[in-house]
């Protein structure tokens, strides 16, 4: 499981021939780190007199990043559980018309469950930006240079999956499914790029101040 490896094991396993853990496990790998970020931010602030208005918020919502941090290291091990049979589907013999037919069958089933396993790391991304988007105004400001790069992990996790996406719902012998979740994927992307980049503008603008 990639939340047992340590981080030489798992650059060693990324950079391997081995097709896992690849692009679906970095992004997974990405939005938990994004998420442990804000739950830094957080730590930072709670039980400081200057945010203690916020305490209670803060509480709430470090429980909510623990539980998305869990969330994208399952989904990064998930997404090497869905592609292994998806890869040896490929590989199934398709000489007669009844194992073409089979094949193609068993193809789809496994191409759905690919592209939902990514289609999760983005609505969690969605969730995370929402939070990095209160942290960005309300955590500690000696802490929000680091929501600027948790937000930027969000936004690559956000990116990442959509190709993971695109790239099996392009292979979907059922257009109209196929079309339906890329839609949804591409609208995850455009409006966390949008509040990605607003954040990411907002941290900015308090460097500077």
């Amino acid at each position: 499981m990639i939340q047992d490896f340590t981080i030489h094991t798992f650059l060693e396993k990324l950079s391997s021939k081995s097709p896992t853990p690849g692009g679906g496990g970095a992004a997974g790998l990405g939005g938990a780190i994004g998420a442990a970020l804000g739950e830094m931010v957080v730590n930072l602030t709670l039980g400081k007199k200057r945010y203690a208005d916020v305490e209670e918020e803060m509480q709430s919502i470090l429980e909510k990043l623990e539980v998305l941090k869990s969330e994208f290291l399952r989904l990064a091990d998930e997404d090497e559980v869905v592609f292994v049979p998806l890869a040896a589907a490929y590989g199934l013999p398709s000489g007669t018309e009844e194992e073409k037919l089979h094949k193609a069958e068993i193809l789809e089933t496994h191409l759905l469950a690919a592209t939902l396993v990514p289609l999760m790391v983005m609505e969690r991304s969605m969730e995370t930006l929402d939070i990095m988007e209160i942290l960005a105004e309300k955590g500690s400001r000696l802490a929000v240079s680091d929501v600027g790069v948790g937000v930027q992990f969000m936004r690559s996790a956000l990116l990442g999956a959509k190709m993971n996406v695109s790239i099996n719902t392009k292979s979907m012998k059922d257009r109209e499914k196929a079309g339906q979740l890329q839609v949804q994927a591409e609208h995850l992307a455009e409006e966390g790029i949008r509040k990605a980049d607003a954040i990411y503008a907002k941290v900015e603008a308090a460097l500077k101040a």
